[in-house]
């Protein structure tokens, strides 16, 4: 496994502003008009490794959480089936405007639903892939146990994410906005332990070029330990 110099702790001793479904939903309404042209070019790289992992990975049912405005629908291999989600209706009418345009009719459904809450029975898919969302979420843990709940046992859960630096001005940039996560929509401070309880769950953590600004992380469907 390539591991990618991360900090894998909680981060505590400094402020940071909560998050919950309507503090994003307000974000990605401001966001939605401007997301392509803003973050389009800056998460590509990321996108794209996450997409190519899945598209190498066994299965054809595929969730994509937290799909925005559907920038990485045109890229998911002919034989996936792929729904994704989203709390933000304003992004999803982005991304159904991309799937009529494109038509991408492997693209089998999206739909405005709460990441923590998954409307979905379990083991419905046989991967799960959230790209620039964990650090989204009110609970990143709750996310991870729902996509471990709605993928199959023995499927994949992936991960694109940026993670908190371990220090210099980068480190220093992400504490002093991190009060600031509900106006931003996202929690610039978030490490790689706000997501899994032990790093050494992941079976893969990549750093994504250029910079290696995002990071790739999947993680095996297997139980979660008691609570």
């Amino acid at each position: 496994m390539r591991q990618a110099r991360l900090h894998h702790e909680v981060r505590q001793g400094h402020p940071r502003a909560a998050l919950d479904a309507e503090a994003v939903r307000d974000a990605y309404r401001r966001w939605a008009g401007v997301y392509d042209g803003v973050f389009g070019a800056v998460s590509a790289a990321g996108r794209n490794r996450a997409v190519a992992a899945v598209n190498a990975l066994p299965g054809t049912r595929v969730l994509e959480v937290g799909v925005g405005t559907g920038l990485a629908l045109p890229r998911y291999a002919r034989e996936k089936r792929v729904v994704g989600i989203d709390l933000s209706r304003d992004m999803l009418r982005r991304a159904q405007d991309r799937v009529v345009s494109q038509r991408l009719r492997n693209v089998a459904g999206l739909v405005e639903m709460d990441a923590e809450a998954m409307a979905f029975r379990d083991g419905s898919f046989d991967i799960a892939v959230a790209m620039f969302t964990a650090t989204v979420v009110p609970d990143a843990r709750r996310l991870l146990r729902e996509m471990c709940r709605v993928v199959r046992p023995g499927g994949d859960l992936l991960f694109v994410n940026h993670f908190a630096a371990e220090g210099g001005l980068r480190w220093w940039a992400e504490r002093t906005l991190a009060p600031l996560s509900r106006v931003l929509g996202w929690h610039p401070d978030f490490a790689l332990g706000d997501l899994l309880h032990d790093p050494r769950s992941a079976a893969e953590i990549t750093a994504c070029a250029p910079f290696g600004l995002f990071t790739l992380v999947r993680v095996p469907n297997r139980p979660f330990p008691p609570r």
